[in-house]
C-alpha cells in the first residue's frame, strides 16, 4: 500500500513509528495532486511550499518528542469557504477572486495549532449554493470514480480530493447536506456535527442558522479523529455550545467491533420509496439488514413534517443568504466594476454584483429578498419557521423511540455533469434526505453503503442522532462500515488509470 492509500489513522501510526516523515507523505499527496487534479479539479489553490514547510516543522517536533497532536504531520485540504491567512478565500465566486483574508477561521487555527500541513483550498459551488459543484465560478469538479459525473455539492472539491487520494483528510461545510451528499456520491465519509459544536467563526456564511463545519474522510475513525480536533466551544462564535466534544474516537473504535446489541435504529418512513433510485434503495435495504445482523433493534419511524422540509429550507436559506451576501457590494473588498461615465456608488454596486455573482446566487438572493419583503414576511418566512419547529418536534418524538435514525443519503448516485443544470428543482431534490438535520441542528453522518449494481457508482447511507449525541453516529457508523467492508479503493477510480 502506498502512502496516499493509507488512512489518517494509519498515517498516525506510521509517523509515530518513524516509518515515514510528514515531508514524505505531504510530498506524496502533492505528487498525486499534480498527477490527477488536472482531471478532477478538486483544488482551487494549492500551497505546496507552505505545506512542505509545515511538514518539515512537524518532523522537527517529532524528532524532539514534541508532537502537538496525534494528527500532527498528517496533511489536510480545506474548503474554500473557510478563511485562511496567506491563502486566497474565494468561496468559488468571482466576486472574491484574489481576496486573502487577514485572519484564520477558528477551525483553521485549530488544525494549524495541531500541526496539520494544509495542502490547499478545495473547489465548491459558489457561496456553497448547489448540489453538484457545477456552480463554481472556476469550473466544475469531477467525480474521480467517473469523470463525466458530478462529485456532489457544494463541497464536491473536498469530497473529490479525499476520494481521489489527493488528501487523507478535508474540511467541508454542511448547510443542507453539502458534506454528506458529496460523501455519498464519492464513496467517502462525511459528517455534519451538531449545530454549534464546531465553531463557525471564519466560515463565510451562507445561512447562519444552518451552516456547520465538519470532516470529510475515507473512514469513520478518521472523521472522529478530525471531529474531536476541530470541535469545542469558541467564544468568537455566539452560537457555539459549551459542551465538550469528546468520546468520538472511543465510540468509533468501539463500534468497529461490530456489536450493536441494545441499539435501537429507526428507518425513516418518509425518506424511502417513490422518487428514490431502485439501486440506491437496494443498497440501503442491505445496510438495514446488516444493522439487524449486528444486533440492532430496527423499527420504522414516521416523521410526517419531513415532507415539508424542502419547501421550508428553500425559504429560510435564501432569506438568510440574501442578507449575508449584501455585504459584497464592491465598497470594502472583492471585485469592483466601474461603469463608464460618472457612475454613482449604487451604479458601481449593481455592476459589481452583476459581474461577480453567478446565476444560482442571483436566483437565491432574489427569492430570499422577496420572502423577506414587506407584506410577505409572515406568509413565507414566518410559515417556514413554523414548519422548522414541527420538524424539530418530529425529531424529538422519533428519538424517544430510537437511538439513531437511518435513511439513504442521496436519492441517486452521481448524475452526469450538466444533467440538472437547467432544472433547479431537480438539483435541489438531491438534498431531500439531508436537509431536515440542518433545520433541526441534529448531527448526521454519511458512510459508503457499497456501489450500485446499475452504474458501479457509490451509494451512501445516512445516520442521524439527537443533538449533542454525535458519538452515537460514530459507534453505529463504524459498525456498519466494518460490516459493509471497503468501498473506495484507488484501483476502482477512472482517474487512477
Amino acid at each position: 500500500m502506498t502512502l496516499i492509500e493509507k488512512t489518517a489513522a494509519e498515517l498516525i501510526d506510521a509517523l509515530a513509528a518513524g516509518e515515514t516523515t510528514s515531508v514524505e507523505l505531504t510530498q506524496a499527496h502533492l505528487d498525486r495532486i499534480a498527477a490527477v487534479d488536472g482531471d478532477v479539479h478538486a483544488f482551487l489553490h494549492i500551497d505546496a511550499e507552505g505545506a512542505l514547510s509545515q511538514a518539515a516543522a512537524s518532523d522537527a517536533r517529532r524528532a524532539n518528542g514534541d508532537a502537538l497532536h496525534a494528527l500532527d504531520g498528517v496533511p489536510i485540504a480545506v474548503k474554500d469557504v473557510l478563511t485562511t491567512t496567506g491563502l486566497p478565500t474565494t468561496c468559488g465566486s468571482k466576486i472574491l477572486e484574489g481576496w486573502i483574508p487577514p485572519y484564520d477561521a477558528t477551525v483553521v487555527k485549530k488544525i494549524k495549532a495541531a500541526g496539520l500541513p494544509i495542502l490547499g483550498k478545495t473547489n465548491m459551488d459558489e457561496f456553497a449554493m448547489g448540489s453538484s459543484t457545477e456552480h463554481s465560478a472556476y469550473g466544475p469538479t469531477k467525480n474521480p470514480w467517473k469523470l463525466d459525473r458530478i462529485p456532489g455539492g457544494s463541497g464536491g472539491g473536498s469530497a473529490a480530493a479525499v476520494a481521489a487520494f489527493e488528501a487523507p483528510l478535508a474540511l467541508g461545510t454542511d448547510t443542507g447536506g453539502s458534506i454528506r451528499q458529496p460523501g455519498a456520491v464519492t464513496g467517502t465519509v462525511g459528517v455534519k456535527p451538531t449545530y454549534g459544536s464546531v465553531s463557525r467563526y471564519g466560515l463565510v456564511a451562507l445561512a447562519n442558522s444552518l451552516d456547520q463545519v465538519g470532516p470529510v474522510t475515507r473512514t469513520v475513525l478518521d472523521s472522529a479523529l478530525l471531529h474531536e480536533l476541530i470541535g469545542g466551544h469558541d467564544p468568537l462564535d455566539s452560537t457555539s455550545t459549551t459542551t465538550p466534544v469528546t468520546g468520538l474516537v472511543d465510540a468509533a473504535r468501539a463500534g468497529a467491533t461490530g456489536d450493536l446489541k441494545g441499539v435501537k435504529v429507526g428507518v425513516i418512513k418518509e425518506l424511502a420509496g417513490e422518487g428514490w433510485a431502485p439501486d440506491v434503495m437496494a443498497k440501503f435495504n442491505e445496510s438495514v439488514d446488516l444493522l439487524t445482523k449486528l444486533g440492532a433493534d430496527v423499527v420504522e419511524v414516521s416523521t410526517p413534517s419531513f415532507e415539508h422540509a424542502m419547501a421550508a429550507y428553500y425559504l429560510i436559506l435564501p432569506a438568510e443568504c440574501s442578507s449575508n451576501l449584501a455585504k459584497f457590494d464592491a465598497m470594502r473588498y472583492g471585485l469592483r466594476v466601474t461603469p463608464d461615465g460618472d457612475p454613482s456608488a449604487e451604479d458601481v454596486m449593481k455592476a459589481s454584483r452583476d459581474a461577480g455573482f453567478g446565476d444560482e446566487v442571483k436566483r437565491r438572493i432574489i427569492l430570499g429578498t422577496y420572502a423577506l419583503s414587506s407584506g410577505y414576511y409572515d406568509a413565507y418566512y414566518g410559515q417556514a419557521q413554523k414548519i422548522r419547529t414541527l420538524i424539530i418536534e418530529d425529531f424529538k418524538k422519533a428519538f424517544e423511540q430510537v437511538d439513531v435514525l437511518v435513511s439513504p443519503t442521496s436519492p441517486s448516485t452521481a448524475f452526469p455533469l450538466g444533467a440538472k443544470l437547467d432544472d433547479p428543482l431537480a438539483m435541489y431534490m438531491q438534498d431531500l434526505a439531508t436537509i431536515p438535520a440542518n433545520l433541526a441542528g441534529t448531527p448526521g453522518i454519511s458512510i459508503p453503503a457499497g456501489v450500485s449494481d446499475a452504474d458501479g457508482l457509490p451509494v451512501g447511507v445516512q445516520l442521524l442522532a439527537p443533538v449533542l449525541e454525535d458519538a452515537r453516529l460514530y459507534r453505529v457508523g463504524a459498525a456498519l462500515e466494518a460490516a459493509i467492508g471497503p468501498v473506495l479503493s484507488i484501483d476502482k477510480l477512472e482517474v487512477a488509470r
